[in-house]
């Protein structure tokens, strides 16, 4: 159920034009107090492509109410909407710990949302699982952030080191890098570079460019002159559309083996959807596929459950990127309550940096920053692709996992213009 409270009462504390808390319940548990979850969320703005994890909170929400509660208390959450605006984030968290009372904290998506709380909890001494920040927490190195994303240790240079790995092994000796210039993607050339470098690549084209940036073929075409072997890119979702339309216009190289890495949007339905065939051959990140590498019982149940209501309510029918996550963040904060025995935020850090919790994406350790022991991030060639038709995307062949060893469904296709296939 879901109730909308009077938002008169947060004015104070929380910027103006913010949305109204949504409050979300639970079934009835007679009289116990809540124990409350609260998060910011990106109902609207430029991130409103996100706001599908809130069902990932829901169905775990749902499924601890069930089971009885945490502590033999109701879980409720708290979301407000931060409008995509960093700006508007300390006001949020603020009113989050301050007027409502919550007992603990969900980060809001992403680095560039998350940079402007990490000095409030630091502060506070708040525990606050992250909710994919890119080394999100190497700067503040706060004992009690955790990430929900499986970026592994050294995340700033190590998490997209499966598409260096890649790269390697098919002989790429020059590489061209290119970049939004936004955190999340500023963050992923920097790394990439240092790990290029550590390969023994050269580095032959290295530019970053306005996120507002729409018309790639004058970059493309300087990226071409450079004659790289393989061009990693970090972009957002729109940039990512506009390089790939950019792609099917003006081409690239022969001589280039890979083309892909660090591309936000082609996880997403919508874009997998629109652009269909064009990405064919691309490598990229990723969290979840569906290939029988990843499959389990407790994955099946979550998007059993997922695609039903992300249909209803008009959001990404896929989910396989993000909602999980939002469930494995859910997961992360019982267990550490669970094993604290208490919402003492000290005890629930100290436990969960001692032991191991099984999520729905597999177990989860953690170092002294919260993040993951192990690096967990896929990189997945797109194959196959024929039209538009999103239910392909299901399917297994689609998106192939083709790095880390341990989860590998296929083989990369190479060179990018064979794996295009004339797309």
């Amino acid at each position: 159920m879901i109730t909308r409270r009077n938002f008169n009462r947060l004015a104070a504390a929380a910027a103006s034009g913010l949305a109204m808390p949504a409050v979300l319940t639970g079934r009835a548990f007679g009289q116990d107090k809540p124990i409350r979850f609260g998060a910011s969320i990106s109902l609207t703005g430029a991130l409103a492509g996100t706001k599908n994890g809130q069902i990932g909170y829901e169905l775990w929400r749902d499924d601890v109410n069930a089971a009885g509660g945490l502590l033999g208390r109701p879980v409720e959450l708290v979301l407000l909407d931060d409008q995509s605006t960093a700006s508007n984030i300390p006001a949020i968290y603020s009113a989050l710990v301050d007027v409502e009372e919550c007992d603990v904290l969900f980060g809001p998506y992403g680095a560039s949302l998350t940079a402007p709380v990490m000095p409030f909890i630091k502060q506070r001494d708040l525990f606050m699982i992250g909710m994919f920040p890119l080394a999100g927490n190497d700067q503040a190195r706060h004992d009690k952030f955790f990430h929900s994303a499986a970026w592994g240790p050294n995340s700033g240079t190590d998490w997209a080191r499966g598409f260096f790995d890649l790269a390697k092994s098919v002989g790429v000796k020059r590489l061209a890098i290119l970049a939004n210039d936004l955190e999340f993607s500023k963050n992923a050339a920097i790394g990439g570079a240092k790990v290029a470098e550590e390969y023994g690549m050269e580095i032959v084209f290295n530019q970053s460019y306005p996120p507002n940036t729409s018309d790639f073929s004058t970059i493309l075409r300087n990226v071409a002159a450079a004659n790289p072997d393989a061009v990693f890119i970090g972009s957002y979702p729109a940039d990512s559309t506009a390089i790939i339309h950019s792609v099917r216009e003006i081409g690239v190289p022969d001589t280039v083996k890979l083309f892909g890495g660090a591309m936000i949007g082609p996880q997403y339905g919508s874009l997998l959807s629109s652009l269909g065939p064009e990405l064919n051959g691309l490598v990229n990140c990723h969290l979840f596929s569906p290939e029988p590498t990843m499959q389990s019982p407790e994955i099946k149940s979550f998007f059993d459950r997922y695609v039903p209501r992300a249909e209803k309510e008009g959001v990404d029918p896929l989910g396989f990127y993000i909602p999980p996550f939002y469930y494995v963040a859910g997961q992360l904060a019982a267990a550490a309550i669970t094993g604290a025995g208490s919402l003492d935020q000290a005890a629930m850090a100290q436990w969960l940096h001692a032991n191991k919790v099984d999520t729905i994406v597999g177990p989860a350790t953690f170092n002294e920053i919260g993040d993951w022991t192990s690096r967990r991030v896929l990189m997945v060639q797109i194959q196959n692709v024929e039209g538009n038709d999103l239910a392909q995307f299901r399917e297994a062949g689609r998106q192939v996992i083709v790095d880390p060893p341990e989860l590998k469904s296929g083989d990369l296709i190479h060179p990018y213009n064979k794996a295009r296939g004339g797309a």
